[in-house]
Parts: structure tokens; sequence; C-alpha cells
């Protein structure tokens, strides 16, 4: 299989969601040749300090559902996906782990602290994907003692400024680094990413 939309994805030249709805259908099987392990290490990561699985959960950049099935795998309940792209969320839909599907950018997310426990964004943050600032918008709005696991690739750790907003929050005393780690991402690639797992205060 050409990989001709891992080859265009960190080099975005036009519109993101135009993208994600041509890669829809391929995206699952392309992720996987190129050995996709974030969404398995986000998940095991959140399930090492979380101890209510049943808790609702919110995946942002839900994508079609690979960090929601490796959620789920990990033994987590009650999972939302919100994504931007309707074409990614009907897929996400035919896997039938999801409560409910939201179609929204992850720049305006439209939950509060009472609706969520935790919070995950696997593989979403990249330059030309979610701001750095989407970090901020979702440990705003979980409630004190919530989890948010999320994943930093290579391109988003060059970039600084998402690690900044983790360092913010952390230095602040906002929020507690319980898990951080760097691993595998794409190892057909050779790209890695760091595994964060932050508690707010």
């Amino acid at each position: 299989m050409a990989d001709k939309f891992l080859d265009k994805v960190y080099e975005i030249d036009g519109s993101t969601e135009e993208l994600y709805t041509d890669w829809a259908a391929s995206y699952d099987a392309e992720l996987a040749e190129a050995g996709y392990a974030t969404p398995g290490r986000c998940a095991a990561a959140l399930a090492s300090v979380v101890e209510d699985k049943a808790a609702p959960l919110i995946d942002v950049g839900c994508g079609t559902g690979l960090g929601g099935l490796a959620l789920r795998l990990e033994g987590f309940e009650t999972l939302d996906g919100l994504d931007l792209t309707q074409a990614m969320l009907d897929r996400a839909a035919e896997r039938g782990i999801y409560r409910s599907l939201i179609r929204a950018d992850a720049g305006e997310l439209p939950f509060s602290a009472e609706d969520y426990a935790n919070a995950a964004a696997i593989g979403l943050f990249s330059p030309d994907h979610a701001p750095a600032e989407t970090i901020d918008a979702v440990l705003e709005r979980l409630p004190s003692g919530g989890h948010f696991v999320f994943s930093l690739n290579d391109h988003a750790l060059a970039e600084r400024s998402y690690e900044a907003r983790v360092m913010a929050w952390t230095d602040a005393g906002a929020a507690h680094c319980v898990f951080r780690e760097y691993g595998e991402h794409l190892p057909a690639r050779d790209l890695k990413s760091t595994v964060y797992v932050l508690r707010k205060r």
C-alpha cells in the first residue's frame, strides 16, 4: 500500500478536514502497516493511574476510533468520541464502542467539568492539526482529580509550544504529571512520541 496520506499528513497544504475525509476509508490499514503504537501506549498509561474505569471519558480527536478501541481493551467502559471530520466519525461509529459521537473542532470543545472524569487526545497533537492551546482547553474542562492522557509526536516535540503548555500547568501546580514516557509512535516511519498523563489538581 502506498503511504500517500502519511506522506501528506505532517505537511498539510489545504484543509485538514478534507484530508481526513479522503483518508477515512484507508486510515486504519495505513496506520497498521506503519505499526501505529501510540493508542495502546496511551490506553495502558491511563489504565495504570485511573481506578474507576466506568467513569465517563471523552476521546478528543477520536478519528476512526483506534484510540477508543485501545481504551476499551484496557477496560474503560463509558467512552464518547469527538472529531472534526464526519467521515472519520462514521468509521468510529461502526466499532460500536462509543456511547455518543460529537462532531466539533478540538479548539471549540463542547463539554464541561461535569461531563467527563477523564480525557484522551491520542495522536491528536501535531503542527497543523490541534494547537498547543488545546491542552489548556481540555484540562480546563476536567474536574479536580481528572486525568488527561495525550501524546506528543516528534513533530510536536520539536515545536516546543506543546511541552511549554505542559510545563505551564505542572510548574504552577495546577496539574501533576503522573506518567511520561518516550517510545514508539510509527515505527515504520521512524517516528516516536511522548505519552503524558496529567492529573488536574
